[in-house]
């Protein structure tokens, strides 16, 4: 269901871009009211301006409710996610578990593990 949501909202991310991108702007009718509106018949006298602007906002509905059901989806999937995680109120822990005592945790390290390893080059590192 994410997925689905999520591929409608990249494609009408995209649609949206590309209506906004071949959309006139408003000093665009400018030339017409002196003789070169003519170009614009394909879509009619008022031009391609109310139906690019219903189409653009219909991809501006779409886009704004797949953001929120992926918001919506999202947050209950981390939800869940947290519930699993969390032991309810009461609830023993888990039993594989081995208890810890204070006894079963060493007092000392081991020093084997913690000498100094000799030098291989003969250079130092001391700055002068």
């Amino acid at each position: 269901m994410y997925q689905l949501i999520l591929i409608i909202h990249m494609f009408a991310a995209v649609s949206l871009i590309a209506l906004v991108l071949v959309q006139q702007g408003k000093g665009a009718t400018m030339g017409a009211a002196f003789g070169s509106g003519a170009s614009q018949t394909v879509f009619g006298s008022r031009g391609a301006g109310s139906f690019l602007l219903k189409v653009t906002i219909g991809f501006v509905i779409v886009f704004f409710a797949t953001s929120i059901s992926l918001n919506y989806l999202a947050s209950s999937a981390a939800k869940q996610s947290q519930q699993m995680m969390l032991p309810l109120p009461g609830q023993q822990p888990d039993a594989t578990l081995p208890p810890v005592s204070p006894s079963s945790i060493p007092l000392s390290v081991p020093t084997d593990s913690l000498k100094e390893q000799p030098v291989q080059s003969g250079k130092t590192n001391n700055r002068n």
